[in-house]
């Protein structure tokens, strides 16, 4: 883990309640572990959880599953995890995703469908012309208790032949704890495909 996680290195916590994510600075590395220094009192956080944990690092961006096994005010000390993966490099691991949305801009509804989505923005086909230029805002219904509430920048609109148009945009003003729930929603998506 030594080689994966270094002192200073900004790490985030996902417990099991996404509401209790948390986000900390690197203290030390050990060969049983390392030592974080979490920027929000630890609400949620339980000793022997297991845990999400994500970082940004050279090689891409770290996941592993871990439990902390010493929680001392603000500081936590996190047990090395057996195993480790990198999701998708410099990118957010994107699945296929249908479902109907709206997209809002003042008084104007669009409507539209997802085709895929990510981390880090999703793509829509819709019969609507709808303007680039402007921000949406989204309401994307992960499950029945679980949607996220953001805005969507379009990037690229297709004209297909048969008059649909094709949608690539990203997300705007999307919170860490919206976005770590998008990242695990969709790694866990994309697991439960492979594993078919």
């Amino acid at each position: 883990m030594r080689e994966l996680i270094k002192k200073d290195q900004l790490v985030t916590v996902v417990p099991q309640d996404f509401k209790n994510s948390n986000k900390g600075r690197v203290l030390d590395v050990s060969l049983e572990g390392f030592r974080m220094e979490l920027k929000y009192k630890p609400d949620g956080l339980i000793k022997n959880h297991i845990c999400d944990f994500y970082s940004l690092t050279d090689n891409g961006f770290l996941y592993f599953e871990s439990y902390i096994q010493n929680l001392e005010n603000n500081v936590i000390s996190i047990a090395n995890p057996v195993k480790h993966r990198f999701l998708q490099r410099r990118k957010f691991t994107r699945i296929k995703f249908i479902e109907d949305i709206e997209l809002v801009y003042e008084d104007t509804v669009y409507k539209a469908r997802t085709l895929d989505i990510s981390a880090g923005g999703m793509k829509l086909s819709t019969r609507e012309n709808i303007d680039i230029e402007k921000e949406y805002k989204v309401t994307i219904k992960l499950s029945e208790e679980q949607d996220i509430k953001c805005k969507y920048q379009l990037i690229r609109v297709e004209k297909g032949d048969s008059g649909i148009y094709t949608i690539s945009g990203r997300f705007v003003n999307l919170s860490n704890i919206d976005k770590m729930t998008l990242v695990q929603f969709c790694m866990k998506k994309d697991m439960e495909n492979l594993n078919k």
